[in-house]
């Protein structure tokens, strides 16, 4: 089905954004990314795994307020993970000045979970932290974020913008595409085992996910 782009919304004062899931006021939070790499067993308990299922949460919330929706995993040789989905892309919003803002949610605390008591349980039996866990416990992260009314990418290394918040060209879809290399303090690198599709759809039945190996044997644990 065709995208028609959203016309550009009317500019408004950053400080009158209300804040949802993310604290608008902040770009980068460097306290907040420091406390969760000092403890990369406390946020990411299982190691990388733990991460892949933090991305997988955001695109179950996209799949489960439209419906239903479809995520790509795809497991790289370099040992980094792709994740990518068809929900409608991070939020982002024109300040008075016309520059695009993104939703902080990789380098600042995620409102609803973060140090918040009885926070939503991953597949794993873990409290759900948001994607700053994701952004702080990795090399490097990218985010490229399609929506209706534009597309940007931006580079992190361990949650802290490298990159400016670069225009991509549309290519007619919307959803996010979250590539990251764990950080190699999370231990061996993650390798799906043959249960973990069915716990996901369990977990989240709105969210269909498939899996994209192109690691070669060699490179794969166990082989």
């Amino acid at each position: 089905m065709e995208i028609r782009p959203d016309p550009t919304p009317t500019p408004e004062p950053r400080g009158s954004w209300r804040n949802t899931t993310h604290d608008w006021a902040a770009t980068v939070d460097p306290e907040h990314l420091a406390r969760i790499r000092r403890a990369p067993a406390t946020f990411a308990p299982g190691g990388p795994g733990h991460l892949v299922l933090e991305v997988l949460a955001y695109a179950a919330d996209e799949a489960a307020s439209r419906g239903g929706g479809r995520c790509l995993v795809t497991l790289h040789p370099d040992g980094s993970v792709a994740v990518a989905d068809d929900g409608r892309g991070t939020d982002t919003r024109f300040d008075t000045d016309g520059r695009a803002v993104q939703k902080p949610i990789m380098a600042t605390e995620d409102l609803r979970f973060f140090d918040v008591p009885g926070a939503e349980r991953l597949p794993d039996g873990q409290p759900r932290r948001g994607m700053s866990t994701v952004a702080a416990l990795s090399r490097w992260l990218l985010h490229t974020n399609r929506r209706a009314n534009g597309a940007w990418r931006r580079r992190y290394a361990h949650g802290v913008p490298v990159t400016a918040l670069e225009v991509v060209p549309a290519d007619g879809t919307t959803g996010t595409l979250v590539h990251f290399l764990p950080d190699e303090a999370l231990g061996p690198r993650w390798s799906p085992t043959g249960d973990e599709p069915a716990r996901w759809r369990a977990h989240w039945p709105d969210l269909t996910v498939r899996l994209d190996d192109r690691r070669t044997p060699g490179k794969r644990p166990g082989h």
